[in-house]
């Protein structure tokens, strides 16, 4: 990679993250931290506004921004991928965003790129959630983002029905179906709701702030180590 291009990766890098540290730049780019260093000591002194410090990370000041960006062929290609594996799976709001934003991508790329991507021969099917199911998710994505509690009507696996007050932290998606991540104010502790098993929905008035111990960084941390103990040597 030409200096130059490896300049401008790092303000892109940099940008489109609250911090990041030389190793994690070093690791995308493959080359030496010491490399990385130099680097940003250049831009800094060519008046980009990068903050922070070495052991410490990096950080853009808010306010930069760089002229829009033009997609290669392959990165368009990859786009069209991804949007046609997703959007089966996604809530119908975000699934109709998605849709928008491709082409409008799309229409902007150079005409060899917008061949490339629009003929590519990758599909997938449509039908992967019902309405039902789309509407709850999209409502439950709706309510992590407002940071609004719910109250959830729930089936577990072994037939038990239970009715829990949950901070919403995240959905994640596991192939077949989508878990709701949240910390259960019923348990007080971290739980993983089958989205598909949730009987009843209701999102409350109620608004909850992120406190130490519950929040998703600290979920996250918890099952990690579950993980490892239960991994561990026997």
């Amino acid at each position: 990679m030409r200096r130059a291009d490896r300049l401008f990766q790092i303000v892109q890098l940099i940008r489109g993250r609250r911090l990041s540290t030389a190793e994690f730049l070093s690791q995308r780019l493959e080359v030496s931290a010491r490399t990385v260093y130099r680097d940003i000591a250049a831009l800094q002194q060519q008046g980009v506004p990068i903050e922070g410090e070495a052991g410490v990370g990096y950080r853009m000041r808010a306010g930069f921004d760089l002229p829009p960006l033009m997609f290669s062929k392959d990165e368009a290609q990859a786009l069209v991928a991804a949007l046609r594996l997703a959007q089966g799976q996604l809530d119908s709001v975000l699934g109709r965003q998605a849709e928008e934003a491709m082409s409008k991508i799309l229409a902007v790329l150079p005409a060899p790129a917008r061949a490339a991507a629009e003929s590519l021969a990758l599909f997938a099917p449509l039908t992967g959630l019902d309405d039902a199911m789309r509407e709850r998710l999209a409502r439950l994505r709706e309510a992590t983002e407002d940071r609004r509690k719910l109250r959830l009507d729930y089936l577990d696996l072994a037939g038990s029905a239970s009715q829990r007050t949950v901070r919403p932290l995240a959905c994640y998606f596991w192939g077949p179906s989508w878990t709701l991540a949240g910390w259960c104010e019923v348990r007080e502790d971290f739980r993983n709701f089958r989205v598909d098993r949730i009987q009843a929905l209701s999102v409350l008035d109620e608004r909850f702030r992120d406190e130490p111990g519950k929040t998703l960084a600290d979920m996250r941390r918890a099952f990690e180590q579950r993980d490892a103990e239960a991994n561990g040597p026997a």
